[in-house]
């Protein structure tokens, strides 16, 4: 099994009736700005030790769980509406780095939230890092109706429990479901992330550490105009690494995503520097950690 380089603490943080889990590394310094990261959807903060244990330097970063994620506790609910990433995000930087900017790193739905958190706070980011957050595909009002219908549908189903996720028998299974996803994930990191990823109960049975009310559908459609909007107003230099395969991204999307669409948002960031990374796929902070903590670090000293 993997065995991390840079050890973690766990932290437990008060956050709007959240018990939010941190994940932390190194100690803080008053030369370098915190580093915060924050992971995507059905992740976990372990998910980046590998990008951490490939840093050639040593500094203080922390990773939070979000709601519904990983070891971070709050009253039940129904779904997760995306603003209320925001406003975690914006306590926890209350509490970590108050008065000074942090270098913001985020991944897939992580990235996006980082990005729209950079516009709507552009005075506390310093330096924005976004992995493959590309947003959502283009919506129209017309589709209002059926995706509201489709919300009510599917909180319907998650209470009759019809809309849930499913146990593994072992953690060994967990790994093997983490590596279908991902085929580049080898072996030994898969079984360390599965015992961060899932849990298990009293009868053995291995439990993913997600909230199945994820899974339902966001009520409001994205609006990409909302989105460019809040990008134009982010004053940070962001550096955009996507993946040479874009297939997963694909699949996900229904054939609606255009990566040079997708890219094309980013013109609205006044200060932006793209890179390809090759032999990666969406989870890039797996697939290629070194080369994903050397682009970061680089960025960080310009």
């Amino acid at each position: 099994m993997y065995q991390p380089r840079r050890a973690s603490r766990s932290e437990f943080l008060p956050i709007r009736n959240q018990r939010y889990h941190l994940r932390t590394w190194g100690e803080p310094s008053p030369d370098r700005p915190v580093l915060v990261m924050v992971h995507g959807w059905m992740d976990v903060a372990a998910s980046w030790q590998f990008v951490v244990d490939a840093m050639a330097q040593d500094r203080f970063i922390v990773a939070p769980d979000w709601r519904g994620f990983g070891l971070t506790e709050g009253p039940p609910v129904d779904h997760y509406g995306f603003p209320d990433y925001l406003a975690d995000l914006d306590q926890l930087l209350d509490h970590y780095t108050p008065d000074a900017p942090v270098h913001l790193v985020g991944h897939s739905m992580g990235g996006n939230i980082a990005m729209l958190y950079s516009g709507a706070r552009p005075q506390r980011v310093a330096r924005l890092v976004n992995l493959e957050g590309f947003g959502m595909p283009a919506t129209q009002p017309a589709q209002a109706p059926g995706r509201y219908a489709q919300w009510m549908d599917q909180i319907k189903a998650l209470h009759g429990g019809k809309l849930g996720l499913r146990p593994y028998d072992s953690a060994d299974q967990v790994a093997q479901r983490l590596m279908k996803t991902n085929t580049r994930l080898p072996l030994d990191k898969a079984q360390w992330l599965a015992q961060h990823w899932a849990y298990a109960d009293a009868q053995g049975r291995w439990h993913l550490r997600g909230d199945a009310a994820h899974k339902v559908v966001n009520a409001q459609l994205y609006r990409v105009e909302e989105a460019l909007a809040c990008y134009a107003r982010i004053a940070a230099p962001l550096l955009w690494i996507d993946a040479s395969d874009a297939a997963q991204l694909g699949q996900w999307w229904q054939d609606r995503y255009n990566i040079d669409q997708a890219r094309a948002r980013l013109d609205q960031v006044a200060q932006v520097t793209k890179l390809r990374l090759e032999d990666a796929g969406h989870m890039l902070h797996h697939d290629q950690p070194a080369r994903v903590a050397h682009a970061i670090e680089t960025f960080f000293a310009q």
